[in-house]
């Protein structure tokens, strides 16, 4: 192994050649990975039981929830690996350090006689969220890549502000009833705190032939397609058209049974869906465009979440809080 030279006789190593080794070291390695932006509080955003809710707080926590999505979307899905996602069993990509990360965790706490130290506690749902003006300083949104969205975001500047919603995902054990709401609760009161009044982001159906959902879709197209006012489209080049059945064939009963749970939360809510569908092949899915402006939302969920112009609190044990 070569010995640096500290510019003396010998050859031999000073104390000042391992620090700036080091830096040099630190520095090639933060161009590769950018330093996480960890700057929100430690709020709880709510509890039920042994999970809660919040953002997360370090790269530790960050590294859990990519785990959380290759999990989900690598092994039990179809999305594709490439050989650094294989070998580092992270999903990654160049948004997570601008994005925040939510989290729902399980704190439950495990000793046994062969175990007598405590378990960690788990990630177990995640929701990556990306504000407007964090994105309008760096590369911008991920959805603008499937949707040009770049418009409607200049044309509502001036009265609304853009959260874009992706990632999301829950470990297979936990899709029950309580974690969604929890993940959905957390998700509102991060909403309230940054005061955002607009969400945006993809919604997926699985696998790559749109045929496949054509009773879906044209439901999407036909009766939950964005207002002239708010309405995006996919980019040329890759848009599906999603009108495939004729509004008077359609079953609409049948059609929500073929949909996603995540894409009925959203129309239970009252969201709108942008024009034409996406194939995603590297995650092995069908992406729709979901625009959810806050005066959209069904009043009576407010009754529930707590109003957008609330200030959220902190969370309490044994609930999910507003």
């Amino acid at each position: 192994m070569r010995i640096p030279s500290n510019g003396r006789s010998g050859g031999l190593p000073s104390f000042r050649s391992k620090p700036l080794s080091f830096l040099r070291l630190a520095a090639k390695r933060r161009r590769r990975f950018p330093i996480f932006p960890l700057r929100k509080p430690k709020r709880i955003y709510g509890k039920i039981g042994n999970l809660e809710v919040r953002l997360a707080r370090s790269v530790a926590d960050i590294k859990k929830a990519q785990r959380l999505r290759f999990e989900v979307f690598y092994k039990e899905m179809a999305a594709i690996a490439d050989a650094r996602t294989r070998i580092k069993k992270r999903d990654e990509d160049q948004y997570d350090p601008i994005c925040d990360h939510l989290l729902v965790i399980d704190k439950a706490v495990e000793r046994t006689a062969k175990r007598p130290w405590p378990k960690r506690s788990k990630v177990v749902g995640t929701y990556r969220v990306l504000l407007q003006d964090v994105a309008e300083k760096n590369q911008g949104f991920y959805t603008q890549g499937e949707y040009d969205i770049a418009p409607l975001v200049e044309r509502k500047r001036a009265t609304h502000k853009f959260m874009e919603l992706g990632r999301s995902c829950v470990l297979k054990p936990y899709r029950n009833k309580r974690t969604v709401e929890l993940l959905w609760q957390g998700l509102w009161n991060y909403i309230r705190e940054q005061r955002a009044n607009v969400m945006i982001g993809c919604a997926s159906f699985p696998g790559t032939d749109p045929k496949e959902h054509a009773l879906a879709l044209s439901f999407l197209h036909h009766f939950s397609r964005a207002p002239e006012d708010w309405l995006v489209s996919a980019h040329p080049d890759i848009k599906v058209d999603m009108n495939m059945i004729p509004k008077e064939e359609i079953n609409a009963k049948e059609a929500l049974k073929g949909m996603p749970p995540l894409i009925k939360g959203y129309l239970r809510l009252g969201c709108y869906i942008g024009d034409g569908a996406v194939v995603d092949k590297q995650f092995g899915t069908t992406d729709v465009l979901i625009v959810l402006p806050m005066e959209a939302i069904d009043q009576r969920y407010f009754s529930h979440f707590g109003a957008p112009d609330e200030t959220p609190a902190q969370g309490r044990k044994g609930r999910a809080v507003h």
